[in-house]
């Protein structure tokens, strides 16, 4: 019996959240993915771009600018939520010149008609 109870209240959690992503799709939201490269084995970035195309993701957290996986991006209809990395979070926050430096080198060239959309944000 409570083998029976934890079954049904795992379908119902399970039908819940289907519908969940349903309605999201369905309501102009999306579904979205964090890409961390910190690994030992990584895949061609190209190859995770179709994979996330494949799979009907349309936002993407990327946990740094790594220019590969940005190219890899370019010309596609994914978001792109970029963090500043954690590291340099103390000296940005100290001077705003920095912080320009590094929009400029991370994010200003890939912001052109055909691009990137580009949404910073910082992450803890």
């Amino acid at each position: 019996m409570a083998q029976e109870n934890a079954t049904h209240h795992y379908l119902m959690t399970l039908l819940f959240i289907i519908i969940f992503f349903l309605s999201m799709s369905s309501s102009g939201y999306g579904v979205g993915v964090n890409w961390g490269t910190m690994a030992t084995h990584q895949l061609p970035p190209k190859n995770v771009v179709k994979m996330l195309q494949e799979n009907g993701f349309d936002k993407l957290k990327l946990f740094d600018a790594d220019e590969w996986v940005m190219a890899a991006l370019l010309g596609t209809d994914i978001e792109v939520m970029l963090a500043i990395p954690n590291n340099m979070l103390e000296e940005i926050s100290k001077d705003p010149k920095v912080a320009d430096s590094w929009v400029y080198e991370n994010v200003t060239s890939y912001l052109y008609p055909g691009g990137l959309n580009i949404k910073l944000s910082i992450f803890f």
